[in-house]
C-alpha cells in the first residue's frame, strides 16, 4: 500500500494513506498493525484525514519498508482489531456536537424572531417538566434551578437568553454522556479478556482459531495454567479452577463433567474440554458493561462529592435569589443569581479529569479500572511489593547446585528437574533448563507428583519420599533435617541467591541456588516513590530470611517479611489497613491474589499470572517499575487538578453571583460567562496532567 509523507521530524512521522476514503474498520486495522511493529512506540490513525501519526525508534527505512508492505487484504490483520473499538462512538458524538453547534449558529443568524421564540418554547417543555417533577417529589435539585431560570427568562420575554441557557445545558449533557460512554467502553475493554485465539476441538483434531470464530456449541480445550475464554460446560476432564476474578477467593474449585465454568477463570490443575454456551461478545464483556452501567462503585470519592455538592448548593442559590428580590424588588438581579449554578462545571469537569488521567496512564502502559483507584494511589502511604517477578525480572537461572549428604551434583539436579518439569513456573523452568543445558536426561522414575501452592512438590522415588520447595515446606512442614556434620555448610549458603531445598527420605540432599536479579530500575524507582510521599515501602517474599534481608538492603525498602505464605501476605495488608493506612499491593503471581484483593489498590505486572491480572485494579503492561512512578505522579496531579477545579468553580461563580446582585452584570451576561467558564474548566480538565517530558527513566539514565 502507498503512503505519502506529510511531515516528519526525528522519531516522529505523519503519513497519509493514498486512498479515497478510510473506513472506521480500516483505521482500527492500520492502527493495531502499526502498534505490532517493534520499532513503533505510539501510533494513532485519523480516518477522516486518512493520516497516521507514528512515533518510532530505530531505522527510518525499516519503518518505511514495513509501511510499503501493509495491505488490508491480509486476513491475519483482522485478528488484531479490537472487538469493541471506541472509534465509532467518538465519530457519532463528534457529529452530534458539530451538528448542535451548527444548528445554533443557523438559528441565531437566519431564523426570524417569531420562529426563534416558538423553538425556545418547544425546547423549554422538557426542562419545565423536570422542574415540576422535582417539586412534586419535594426535591431541591439542579433541575429545579434550571427550570426556574428558563421559566423566568421566558416570563420576561427574554427568549434569546432562555434559548442560550438551554443550548448550553444540552451541550453539557451531551459532553457528559459522551464522557460516560467512552469511560465505560475503555474500562470494560481493559477488564475484558485479552485472549485472541483458542484451541478448538474439531473433526481434524485440535485447531488454533480466532476467538471471534467460536460459536455456541463448539468445543474448546483448556490446559493447566490457561484461562477459560468463554462461558461453558465441561464435557471431558477434571480440573481445579481458580475463580478469583469472579469471587475474589483464590482457593481453586473442583470442576467435573457437567460443571459450569466461566470466562476469566483459570485452570490451575488438569485439562478439560468444554462446550461453549455463550459465543464471543455475549458473555464476559457484556456482563462487565452492564455491571459498570448499573454500579457507581468505581467512581472516585471526588466525583461523587462533586455530584452531591452541586445538588446541596441548590437551596442556597434559591434562597439567595429570593433574598435579593425581597431586598431590591428587582427581578433582573434575582434572575442573575439563578442563572449561575455550580452544577454543570462540577458534574462535567470531574469525570473529564478522571478520564483524562486514565487515558494519560494508558500512554505509560498502565490500565486503570476506575477513578477511585487513581484516588487511592494518590492517597497511598504504604506500598507492598512482592519480590519475584515484581522487584525482579521473574526470569531466574540456576547459579549453583550445592549437594549434601554425599550426593552428586548432577544427580541432584537431574532429580530436581524430574519433579519440577510437571509444574511450569519461573523457578521450576530454571531448574529444568539448567538440566537440559548440562545434558542431564531425566526419565520418569517417580510416582504421581503432588504440587502444593506456595510450598513445593512431593513424590516418591525408589520407595523414598522426595520433596523440593521452600525452607518452610521442607524443614517445618515436612520435618526434614540437615545431614550430621554439615550444619556449617548449610549456614554458609550464599545469601545473594534464592534457595530451593531438595530432600530425600527426610534428609536434605541438595540446595539449588537460584539467581533472580533485580530490575535495573528497582532501586531508583523505590527511591522515587519515597520522594513522592510514600512513607512506607514493604517487600513480602516466600524466600528465606537471609535472601530477603540481602535483597531488602539492596533495594532500600523500609520493611520486609520473609518466608510468607499467600494468606500471610493478605493478613499483612489487612493489618496495615486496620491501622488506617492506604495500601497499594503490587504482585504478579497466583500467590499474590489474596493480597491484591485485600489492598485498597491491587496492581499486577501484566506478564505475570492471569489470575493476578484479573483480580488487580490496575495493570502495568510495560516491563519496568518506572510506570508505577508515573502512575503515582498522574494520580497526585489528578487530585491537585480536582481541588483546583473546586476552587475555581466556587470562586468564579460566586463572583458572578455577587456582580449580578450588585447590578453590574445582566442575567444574559451572567449565564454566558458561567457557561463559558464551564467549557473552559472542562477543556482544562481534558489536558495533560504531567509535563511533556521523558518519563522518570530519562531522569535516571545513569542506570543504563
Amino acid at each position: 500500500m502507498k503512503f505519502q509523507i506529510k511531515h516528519e521530524c526525528r522519531g516522529r512521522i505523519r503519513v497519509q494513506a493514498m486512498q479515497q476514503r478510510m473506513t472506521l474498520e480500516q483505521a482500527d486495522m492500520l492502527e493495531a498493525w502499526l502498534l505490532t511493529l517493534p520499532q513503533v512506540e505510539r501510533a494513532s490513525v485519523h480516518e477522516r484525514t486518512r493520516c497516521a501519526v507514528i512515533e518510532y525508534q530505530g531505522d527510518r527505512q525499516d519503518l518505511l519498508r514495513a509501511l510499503a508492505g501493509f495491505s488490508y487484504q491480509n486476513h491475519a490483520l483482522a485478528e488484531l482489531v479490537p472487538l469493541h473499538s471506541s472509534r465509532a462512538l467518538n465519530r457519532a458524538y463528534e457529529e452530534k456536537l458539530v451538528g448542535m453547534v451548527a444548528f445554533k449558529a443557523v438559528r441565531s443568524l437566519f431564523f426570524p424572531a417569531p420562529l426563534r421564540t416558538a423553538y425556545a418554547v418547544v425546547k423549554a417543555v422538557p426542562y419545565l417538566f423536570r422542574a415540576l417533577r422535582c417539586l412534586l417529589r419535594r426535591q431541591l435539585h439542579v433541575e429545579l434551578l434550571d427550570g426556574i431560570s428558563i421559566c423566568l427568562s421566558m416570563a420576561r420575554r427574554d427568549f434569546d437568553t432562555a434559548s442560550s441557557v438551554m443550548f448550553l445545558l444540552r451541550l453539557g449533557e451531551l459532553l457528559e454522556e459522551w464522557t460516560h460512554k467512552k469511560s465505560v467502553e475503555n474500562l470494560a475493554r481493559s477488564m475484558s479478556l485479552n485472549i485472541d485465539r483458542v484451541w478448538m476441538k474439531t473433526e481434524k483434531g485440535e485447531e488454533l482459531l480466532p476467538l471471534h470464530q467460536v460459536q455456541a456449541g463448539d468445543q474448546v480445550v483448556v490446559r493447566m495454567g490457561g484461562m477459560i475464554p468463554l462461558d461453558g460446560t465441561i464435557v471431558e476432564g477434571e480440573v481445579m479452577v481458580n475463580q478469583a476474578s469472579l469471587t475474589g477467593e483464590s482457593i481453586p474449585v473442583p470442576k467435573r463433567p457437567g460443571s459450569s465454568v466461566y470466562a476469566g477463570t483459570v485452570v490451575e490443575e488438569g485439562e478439560c474440554v468444554l462446550t461453549v454456551t455463550q459465543q464471543s461478545g455475549e458473555g464476559r464483556y457484556d456482563k462487565i458493561v452492564a455491571m459498570i452501567e448499573e454500579s457507581e462503585q468505581l467512581k472516585s470519592a471526588a466525583e461523587n462529592h462533586a455530584a452531591h455538592l452541586a445538588d446541596q448548593l441548590v437551596p442556597y442559590t434559591l434562597a439567595g435569589s429570593a433574598l435579593v428580590y425581597l431586598l431590591t424588588r428587582n427581578v433582573t438581579r434575582a434572575l442573575s443569581v439563578l442563572m449561575v449554578d455550580f452544577s454543570c462545571a462540577l458534574k462535567l469537569s470531574m469525570p473529564l479529569a478522571v478520564l483524562s488521567a486514565m487515558s494519560e496512564a494508558s500512554r505509560f502502559h498502565v490500565t486503570v479500572k476506575g477513578g477511585k483507584y487513581l484516588e487511592a494511589v494518590a492517597q497511598a502511604d504504604t506500598i507492598v511489593f512482592d519480590k519475584t517477578g515484581t522487584l525482579t525480572h521473574a526470569s531466574p537461572v540456576v547459579a549453583q547446585v550445592i549437594p549434601f549428604g554425599g550426593n552428586k551434583e548432577p544427580e541432584m539436579l537431574r532429580l530436581a528437574a524430574c519433579l519440577e518439569e510437571h509444574f511450569p513456573h519461573s523457578m521450576a523452568n530454571a531448574v529444568v533448563q539448567a538440566a537440559r543445558e548440562r545434558g542431564l536426561a531425566h526419565e520418569e522414575m517417580h510416582s504421581q507428583v503432588e504440587y502444593l501452592v506456595a510450598h513445593g512438590i512431593a513424590s516418591t522415588v525408589d520407595g523414598r519420599r522426595v520433596i523440593i520447595g521452600s525452607a518452610h515446606f521442607v524443614f517445618e512442614d515436612e520435618g526434614c533435617t540437615v545431614p550430621p556434620g554439615e550444619q556449617d555448610a548449610f549456614d554458609a549458603l550464599p545469601k545473594q541467591y534464592s534457595h530451593l531445598y531438595l530432600a530425600v527420605g527426610g534428609v536434605l540432599a541438595a540446595v539449588i541456588c537460584i539467581s533472580d536479579p533485580l530490575r535495573v530500575e528497582a532501586v531508583d524507582a523505590v527511591a522515587a516513590l519515597h520522594d513522592l510521599g510514600v512513607g512506607k515501602i514493604v517487600m513480602l517474599t516466600g524466600d528465606s530470611e537471609r535472601t530477603a534481608a540481602a535483597i531488602a538492603a539492596q533495594v532500600g525498602v523500609d520493611e520486609y517479611r520473609a518466608e510468607v505464605l499467600p494468606e500471610d501476605k493478605a493478613r499483612f495488608v489487612q493489618a496495615e489497613r486496620a491501622q488506617g493506612r492506604t495500601v497499594v499491593m503490587i504482585g504478579d503471581g497466583i500467590n499474590d491474589s489474596p493480597a491484591l484483593s485485600a489492598a485498597n489498590v491491587g496492581i499486577a505486572i501484566s506478564d505475570g499470572a492471569a489470575i493476578a491480572r484479573e483480580i488487580a485494579d490496575i495493570t502495568i503492561a510495560a516491563d519496568s517499575l518506572w510506570e508505577l512512578v508515573e502512575l503515582r505522579r498522574i494520580a497526585m496531579a489528578l487530585m491537585a487538578r480536582i481541588h483546583s477545579n473546586y476552587r475555581f468553580v466556587i470562586g468564579f461563580n460566586g463572583t458572578l453571583i455577587a456582580l449580578g446582585v450588585a447590578g453590574v452584570l445582566p442575567p444574559a451576561t451572567s449565564a454566558t460567562l458561567h457557561n463559558l467558564s464551564t467549557l473552559g474548566v472542562s477543556l482544562r480538565s481534558m489536558g495533560r496532567l504531567t509535563a511533556q517530558t521523558q518519563s522518570a527513566r530519562g531522569n535516571n539514565s545513569h542506570n543504563g
